[in-house]
């Protein structure tokens, strides 16, 4: 599902720390820590666009999509870890 989504033109989110982003992420990710996720919701654009979130190990992603769907966003998906992202 997480592949269908990004081939789709979801947006791809990573809400690791900007030094964990900087050492490797997912090819077009955005990055937007999840510490930083309530006040960057307008950096998400569209509340009905598809969104997927990552981060190490699916946690903080989990969380994320939380935010998310409480503040209205209404196509989140957890990608998990970025080791389980789909090949780019």
């Amino acid at each position: 599902m997480v592949q269908q989504k990004i081939q789709a033109g979801a947006l791809v989110v990573d809400v690791r720390t900007p030094a964990e982003f900087a050492a490797g992420a997912y090819p077009g990710a955005s990055n937007i820590p999840l510490d930083q996720t309530e006040r960057r919701l307008a950096d998400f654009g569209d509340r009905r666009r598809a969104i997927v979130v990552y981060c190490r190990s699916g946690n903080r992603s989990a969380q994320a999509k939380v935010i998310l769907e409480k503040n209205g966003f209404s196509d989140v998906t957890n990608g998990g870890a970025l080791k389980d992202m789909p090949p780019r």
